[in-house]
């Protein structure tokens, strides 16, 4: 009798914890689908407002006449403003919201650490040095962006070959982290140096203006160039994101597994690095996205990166947006998105260490 009784309570227990986790997946499919709908809103709504304002009526007036070439019923100056202004920027704002927050939530399963930023490897300072070279050397545009995109990528090279040399290929990831704030620390002292011997009325302000980060400048060709890096990074990671949930419990529990942790750490490294590299390399400095939206979407659904990525994408495409929008509209001159992040980001991030100690 009291093994069919013990029998019965832990049946009831496990239809209890399936209806449980069945409520938990529907309300996490209900928070995604609302944040969904308020990140298409804020999409939309940043196509029509600015200094040249398009009411969203005439908004899907042009872009149904230029899909189905329909009649001309707007103005030129409506459709350049469109197309060749809010549509780049706009698509930049949420592919690079969401590649920082992707990256940066990467990194943070990946060593175990909320406080990891997608510049903890020196993507970001090898990226910055890249750019600012090319432009003490008059590079275009293209060629700059491409500068600072290798120099980032090189930067990651370095930390994981120097950490691997040190410690004698054991892999430790409190001495990746260490070797990548030495070799952030080289670089930044490479773009002082830049910044120092730089022409101070022309050179220097504009490597100071980039730095500060922006997309006033980004173009349709340098969106279909971001894709390139983009699409590369990111889909490893998102087709790799339940593995991640197995890194965040220490090598020895993944190895149990049947996890390479190594060949994991590699790929998740290599995607993180492109993500961010890229960003910087057509946006500049942009700090704080990366380690402050994972926090917020772990409050919003919790640690399990099955869903926390997908969150990450929306709420870090749309926080980027806003701020952008705020940019470029709060004053008569534009502020440079890396301040209004900065500003906006530093005191977030103390609120969500005081109200999210136990999402992580």
């Amino acid at each position: 009798m009291k093994i069919v009784n013990n029998s019965v309570k832990v049946e009831k227990e496990l239809i209890s914890i399936a209806s449980t986790e069945s409520k938990t997946t529907k309300n996490k499919n209900l928070i995604i689908i609302i944040l969904s709908i308020i990140s298409l809103s804020i999409f939309l709504l940043s196509f029509t407002i600015g200094r040249y304002g398009i009411p969203l009526s005439q908004l899907f007036n042009i872009v149904i006449g230029k899909l189905f070439n329909l009649p001309v019923t707007w103005s030129k100056t409506e459709e350049m403003v469109l197309f060749q202004i809010r549509v780049p920027r706009i698509f930049a704002a949420v592919l690079i919201g969401t590649a920082l927050s992707v990256s940066g939530a990467a990194y943070q399963g990946l060593f175990k650490n909320p406080m990891v930023s997608p510049d903890i490897l020196g993507a970001s300072s090898g990226a910055g040095m890249g750019a600012v070279i090319g432009l003490l050397l008059s590079f275009n545009s293209i060629a700059v962006q491409a500068m600072a995109f290798i120099m980032g990528v090189i930067a990651v090279i370095l930390t994981y070959a120097i950490s691997n040399i040190i410690g004698k290929d054991k892999g430790s990831i409190v001495l990746l982290v260490l070797t990548g704030v030495v070799v952030s620390n080289i670089f930044s002292a490479i773009i002082s140096i830049t910044k120092y011997v730089a022409d101070p009325d022309n050179k220097l302000p504009a490597i100071t203006f980039w730095l500060m980060g922006g997309l006033s400048s980004i173009s349709n060709s340098d969106i279909l160039m971001f894709l390139i890096p983009f699409s590369i990074g990111i889909i490893p990671i998102m087709a790799i994101r339940w593995k991640i949930n197995i890194l965040s419990f220490g090598d020895e529990e993944a190895k149990s597994l049947g996890v390479d942790t190594k060949k994991m750490r590699i790929v998740t490294i290599i995607c993180a690095t492109m993500l961010t590299a890229a960003s910087v390399a057509i946006a500049g400095m942009i700090s704080w996205i990366g380690l402050i939206i994972p926090h917020i979407a772990r409050l919003i659904v919790g640690p399990n990166y099955k869903v926390l990525l997908p969150v990450s994408i929306i709420v870090g495409s749309s926080f980027l947006l806003l701020v952008d929008n705020f940019a470029r509209n709060m004053f008569q001159m534009e502020i440079p998105l890396g301040i209004l992040t900065s500003i906006i980001g530093a005191p977030l991030f103390l609120y969500l260490l005081l109200k999210g100690k136990k999402a992580w």
